[in-house]
């Protein structure tokens, strides 16, 4: 039979047509085959770690299932619990979380690993420890033991009494949920004396280069703990690549540590100076991390991360996540604050005019009272000068008549001189003390004049010279009767000292008023003192006292025949300097 040849072209269309909607149907399914085959490995990474409960000062809150869960106003101590929620499924060996929107950093437990000096005594008793531990990562750390950087340390440590030997410990014992990876390069130990060469004790047994034997383990060193395989030596970086100790702790609940050997730890004395330098990188976390908390938070839109992480502190692909918000308060609304603005205005504007009334009213009250108070003052005053003082006079004027009269005796006579002395010297004491009680000389100018007038009668009775400086004292300024009185008694014990003590031809008195400071200075030419020395009397120390009482300062300068100096300083709120005047 002849076959036409138009018919086995057709046949060749035919299988081709054929074989390209074969392969086209086969890449449909092997598309189709891998989408399933990413959404079940999804769904088991999901399934390994969720969020469990939000917990809001004390009370749970029930989870929505799509949304944003409201934690309310001026949430505290807010929880979010998290895990797997499929027994079935594995959960990551490290979980992280942290809130998106309120920080930055991952909250990853307080696991930490260490490297250690361990001292033991001649028994071979541990004695003590020193640790220097590790959290979280390190500085540069990338998730890479090839491209993660090295971090220096360099620690010293002083040998405890009884210890004889010491090791070098590198440990994941810290909590016994911590997991992760430490890694130690480049460790020497070396001992300080007087030789400015240290003393190296020990030193790491890799000499940075990788041979045959670089995974045996290394001579005088052991492993321990309670997952000793977990202790390894391990390849870092690449230009070249070098060995180095580290500790793989994938089981949250066992350790591993690398150790010095027994019998080739080096011997130390109490006291000893050790430097301890190495080389570190890590990422450090804790198998049984499950919740995080928060004391409070601010009012906005957040959203709670957890992350399933390696050994090496790289996201598995397990994550869960739930958006959270805390509302704004009502009075941080718009309206709210329109209609609080009119309402504080009109507060405001009551406020203000109660309180301009209540000064006004309560200024009113003060000047009455003092007012009520000066008119007291200058009627006891007046009391005093006009009552008092006229009966003393009295008295002195018949004690002076009656010392005429011939018939008296010698000790009637003495007696009556006596009392005409005291009655003159207690009008001059009530003269004092009108002036110190009386309103009308609450002035400095006033107080310039007493104490001239005061300084000028005590020098004339002790026939002593008397040299007054004063300048012209402003009478505005106000000086209270307490602070009048104060001055005056330590002016007139200063001029009594120099009657008495100093043997003095002449005193000198200054009187100023210069930037607001009032200073006063007596001056005599006497035998002087030394005024550290003892001496009899309180003089001294009440006139340093009283001034210290209202807020002035005392100071006495003298030497032996040199005379002595007493000095006065008080401050009085003035802006004006009246011009200095002589007075002879």
């Amino acid at each position: 039979m002849l076959c036409h040849p138009g018919n086995d072209h057709h046949n060749a269309r035919q299988w081709k047509l054929r074989l390209k909607w074969s392969e086209s149907v086969l890449v449909v399914v092997v598309c189709i085959s891998n989408i399933i085959f990413c959404a079940n490995g999804r769904a088991k990474d999901i399934d390994r770690v969720s969020i469990l409960s939000v917990v809001v000062d004390g009370k749970p809150l029930s989870l929505p299932k799509n949304g944003s869960l409201n934690l309310g106003l001026f949430p505290k101590n807010i929880s979010f619990g998290f895990g797997s929620d499929n027994p079935s499924v594995p959960p990551p060996l490290r979980l992280r979380a942290r809130l998106e929107g309120f920080e930055n950093s991952w909250h990853v437990g307080q696991g930490y690993m260490f490297l250690a000096i361990r001292f033991f005594d001649n028994a071979g008793d541990q004695i003590d420890q020193q640790a220097f531990p590790v959290t979280g990562e390190s500085a540069g750390w990338d998730g890479s033991l090839k491209t993660s950087p090295l971090t220096h340390r360099r620690e010293t440590v002083i040998v405890p009494p009884k210890a004889a030997q010491a090791w070098v410990v590198i440990s994941s014992a810290g909590p016994p949920s911590t997991v992760g990876i430490y890694v130690i390069a480049n460790l020497v130990m070396s001992k300080v004396t007087t030789n400015p060469i240290p003393v190296i004790l020990v030193q790491s047994p890799f000499n940075g280069q990788l041979n045959d034997h670089s995974s045996h383990k290394p001579a005088n060193w052991a492993q321990d703990g309670t997952h000793l395989s977990m202790a390894k030596t391990i390849e870092i970086g690449q230009y070249p690549p070098t060995r180095a100790f580290a500790i793989e702790d994938d089981d949250p609940n066992a350790h591993a540590e690398w150790h010095s050997v027994r019998e080739s730890a080096p011997a130390v004395t109490p006291g000893d100076c050790l430097v301890v330098e190495w080389n570190e990188m890590f990422s450090i976390g804790v198998g049984d991390l499950r919740s995080v908390s928060y004391p409070e938070l601010p009012p906005g839109n957040y959203q709670f991360h957890v992350d399933g992480v390696s050994l090496l502190g790289e996201p598995d692909g397990a994550e869960a996540s739930l958006k959270v918000f805390v509302p704004e308060p009502l009075w941080k609304r718009p309206l709210f604050w329109t209609v609080m603005a009119v309402f504080v205005t009109a507060i405001i504007v009551g406020g203000i005019r109660y309180i301009v009334w209540d000064k006004m009213r309560r200024e009113m009250l003060l000047l009455r009272s003092q007012r009520a108070m000066e008119s007291e003052r200058l009627r006891i005053a007046r009391d005093i000068h006009d009552d008092l003082g006229a009966r003393i006079t009295q008295i002195s004027m018949v004690s002076a008549s009656s010392l005429h009269d011939p018939d008296l005796s010698d000790k009637t006579r003495t007696e009556l001189s006596q009392i005409k002395q005291m009655s003159r010297d207690l009008v001059s004491a009530l003269y004092e003390t009108v002036w110190t009680v009386n309103p009308e000389y609450d002035n400095l100018d006033s107080l310039g004049n007493y104490l001239c007038q005061m300084i000028n009668q005590l020098c004339t009775q002790s026939s002593l010279q008397c040299r007054l400086r004063v300048s012209d004292l402003p009478r505005g300024i106000q000086v209270s009767s307490h602070i009048r009185h104060n001055i005056t008694m330590v002016i007139k014990e200063a001029i009594h000292n120099t009657i008495k003590h100093a043997q003095a031809s002449e005193v000198t008195v200054h009187m100023a008023f210069i930037n607001e400071i009032l200073d006063i200075s007596v001056k005599d030419n006497g035998c002087g003192f030394q005024p550290a020395g003892n001496r009899p009397g309180n003089g001294l120390t009440n006139m340093k006292q009283r001034m210290k009482d209202i807020g002035g300062s005392c100071t006495i300068d003298s030497k032996l025949e040199s005379g002595t100096t007493v000095h006065l300083s008080f401050p009085i709120d003035h802006n004006t300097t009246p011009p200095i005047v002589s007075t002879p």
